[in-house]
């Protein structure tokens, strides 16, 4: 398996090395003949190139067998028209990375719910509120004058049927629910065409039971009643906040994996920020991007039926939770002492270990 990697900026160098000795320790255990191919992308591909994403980079996405992206600071890019793409958009929206998935479980002792989560939100990736993408052409926010601005959302079917069957696939694999997030009762016509399409799409899947909530009260339900949920898909902005919301309440929003998938593509991409004020510290907690390259490896394996992939991610989310689970190997921001290398080198540590009891 051939690996894009693009490092990215603020602690995605840090990252991404991390998860790179993870990987590493993971392949030498299961033979899985692991291959990386390393580009700059972000600020240092700006410098260099005069781009954020050069074209070169593009072209090996679709081929190598899968891409893990490190954080970006797109917020201090500057406009497209100077070379500023946001890669993170532009591999989602170019290459039909339309499913972005985010599962979320309870970590014991860091959680602050009463009761256990366990879910996955399933997040369309292409369009939505997002309006620096989803148009074909230029953005959809625009000011007609200097004291207004509008932003279009859009919604289409074919984007709402082929999310909503990821999440109805996925159901099909855990406990059989999904919860489609909106809030039709205000936005009617573009929340209405999403709905028309998930229910169209569970008429598929009888097996599988439909719920269909408000997004307001499905805030308020993550906290309240977090083992009501077992797959929830929604739209681009609601996915993004809810996801991060139920990553915090089940420990930190960097103790969550991602990858963002499609019909024959997968980029594994933490679910946080770039964070460049600790940047070059040794403080940035890898945990998310580590879990994304497992989620990577079980979506490829699952895909090519490769049962040693699978395997292999298996291996990764086992040692991490082993990990996390003593107060004494955690980062600093979870409450431990270790630094970015010293908790990916506790991991591997375990990932040996266990390879040695087998």
């Amino acid at each position: 398996m051939k690996i894009l990697v693009l490092p990215g900026d603020g602690i995605g160098p840090e990252i991404t090395s991390a998860t790179l000795d993870v990987l590493t320790a993971t392949d030498k255990l299961l033979g899985l003949q692991l291959q990386y191919e390393s580009h700059d992308i972000g600020l240092a591909s700006l410098a260099a190139t005069g781009t954020t994403l050069p074209d070169h980079v593009l072209e090996r996405v679709e081929q190598t067998d899968g891409t893990l992206l490190g954080p970006v600071s797109h917020y201090s890019y500057p406009p497209r028209s100077e070379g500023g793409i946001n890669p993170s958009a532009e591999l989602r929206t170019r290459f039909k990375l339309y499913a972005n998935i985010r599962p979320c479980r309870s970590r014991a002792d860091l959680s602050v719910l009463r009761t256990p989560m366990d879910l996955v939100i399933v997040r369309e990736n292409t369009e939505g509120f997002y309006s620096d993408r989803n148009m074909y052409a230029g953005s959809g926010e625009f000011m007609p004058d200097s004291d207004q601005a509008f932003s279009i959302r859009k919604v289409t079917a074919e984007a709402s049927r082929r999310v909503a069957r990821a999440a109805f696939e996925l159901a099909r694999t855990r406990r059989k629910k999904v919860t489609a997030v909106h809030k039709a009762n205000v936005v009617k016509l573009s929340d209405g065409l999403f709905l028309r399409e998930v229910r169209a799409v569970a008429a598929d899947f009888p097996d599988v039971e439909l719920e269909e909530l408000i997004v307001d009260a499905t805030a308020a339900l993550l906290i309240r009643s977090p083992e009501r949920f077992d797959v929830l898909v929604t739209t681009n902005m609601f996915g993004d906040i809810l996801s991060d919301e139920a990553s915090e309440l089940s420990g930190s929003l960097g103790l969550g994996g991602s990858v963002n998938a499609g019909d024959t593509l997968c980029a594994a991409q933490a679910q946080h920020g770039s964070a460049p004020d600790i940047a070059g510290q040794d403080i940035a907690n890898p945990t998310s991007l580590i879990l994304s390259a497992a989620m990577l490896l079980d979506w490829r394996g699952r895909r090519d039926s490769n049962e040693n992939l699978t395997r292999a991610a298996a291996v990764i989310t086992q040692a991490v939770d082993t990990v996390l689970d003593n107060t004494a190997t955690r980062t600093s921001d979870i409450g431990g002492t270790l630094g970015t290398a010293d908790f990916a080198a506790e991991v591997c540590r375990v990932i040996e270990q266990n390879g040695a009891t087998r």
